[in-house]
């Protein structure tokens, strides 16, 4: 096979076989998603490790992420999380069984609840999402930091458009 790493394959191959079907943002886009890819394999390893799944991760680390006394209101979180209200409601129910988190009256609102993490759900919480970075830096292992500021800042460049 020719020189070049996976996607120089990739990109080859195809423009010799359908040109027609790359476009300039071909090559950036399929390597977004392979490492998207492996940034989520290494997600869900670290969250195996812990006994998570994805969305209890998603939900803790956010009411971890908003700060003492670490709670938010259910709709606020399906927000944030893009989760259906069923969706954050039965993961919900599956961290309390487990006692991670724990509902409690809306102290704003008599009529609503909130979710709040408890001090072992902070806990987990807490080294879900370094167990998660640290996952995450390992992939970047080798690469030079001024090679990572430059990425991260074209990356900061296409969401700016």
């Amino acid at each position: 096979m020719g020189a070049g790493d996976p996607v120089d394959r990739l990109i080859a191959s195809w423009q010799r076989e359908l040109p027609e079907a790359l476009y300039p943002t071909s090559e950036l886009t399929k390597r977004i998603m392979l490492l998207a890819a492996e940034l989520n394999e290494a997600t869900r390893r670290v969250l195996r490790d812990l006994g998570l799944t994805t969305a209890e991760f998603d939900v803790i680390v956010s009411l971890r992420r908003s700060g003492a006394p670490y709670r938010q209101k259910p709709s606020d979180l399906s927000r944030s999380l893009l989760l259906s209200s069923g969706g954050t409601s039965n993961v919900t129910n599956q961290l309390v069984r487990r006692g991670l988190v724990v509902r409690e009256p809306d102290p704003d609102d008599g009529r609503g609840t909130q979710i709040r993490l408890t001090e072992q759900g902070r806990a987990l919480a807490e080294q879900a999402v370094k167990a998660n970075s640290a996952a995450h830096d390992e992939l970047w292992a080798g690469i030079p930091a001024d090679t990572i500021k430059q990425a991260s800042a074209a990356l900061r460049d296409l969401f700016r458009t």
